[in-house]
């Protein structure tokens, strides 16, 4: 039976809502809604091998007066990322008083060529790829692996790779950290984010 999950924001005023059948893999459809750092909704469907390794991912994001798409799959030993761009996202976060965003998408998809996973900016959904993927829900605490990821930045849609660090730290706790930035996640049984300190936490049973 599908799943379905749905998560508050707690660093700005938004929410996630997430269908997920994770039955020989994943297969995911969610929205996520936020206005930080102007007013967006962003859409995506994810699809999986059983290995939970990524084989496709859609990402649209939207806003007023502009819409992005954004489409990763892995091809061989690089990836193949598509992008399409109507408005102008630069011109509304100016008007907000924010930097550009920049370009959807990457300029040089081989430097994602290490990337296994994807990771979608503010959504904690992506954090169980890792986490079923690498089995450290049920590993020993301790267990730590060290990962590149194709990361999407929303609302802008750019793509860069980023390495991140996943650490087993005991029954439904597993540590993330990427750069300076550390959290330590609360996860159920089955690898799926219940609380992400300072980003969201979940609302609504499975």
């Amino acid at each position: 039976m599908p799943i379905s999950l749905f998560w508050n924001r707690t660093d700005t005023t938004g929410a996630e809502h997430a269908v997920c059948d994770d039955a020989g893999g994943l297969t995911a459809r969610g929205v996520a809604l936020a206005v930080d750092p102007i007013p967006y909704t962003c859409r995506y469907r994810l699809t999986t091998g059983p290995d939970w390794a990524v084989s496709r991912l859609e990402v649209d994001a939207e806003g007023a007066g502009w819409q992005r798409s954004v489409r990763l799959e892995p091809a061989g030993d690089r990836w193949r990322v598509t992008t399409s761009e109507e408005g102008d996202l630069d011109a509304a976060l100016r008007a907000a008083g924010r930097p550009p965003a920049g370009l959807p998408g990457t300029d040089d998809p081989g430097r994602l060529a290490d990337a296994v996973d994807v990771d979608l900016g503010g959504s904690p959904l992506f954090n169980t790829l890792p986490v079923r993927r690498l089995g450290l829900a049920s590993a020993a605490a301790g267990t730590a692996h060290r990962i590149t990821v194709a990361w999407v930045l929303v609302p802008s849609l750019t793509v860069v790779p980023a390495e991140q660090v996943y650490t087993a730290l005991g029954p439904g706790r597993v540590g993330f950290a990427s750069g300076t930035f550390a959290a330590e996640l609360d996860v159920d049984g089955d690898g799926w984010v219940l609380r992400y300190p300072g980003l969201v936490e979940r609302v609504a049973p499975r």
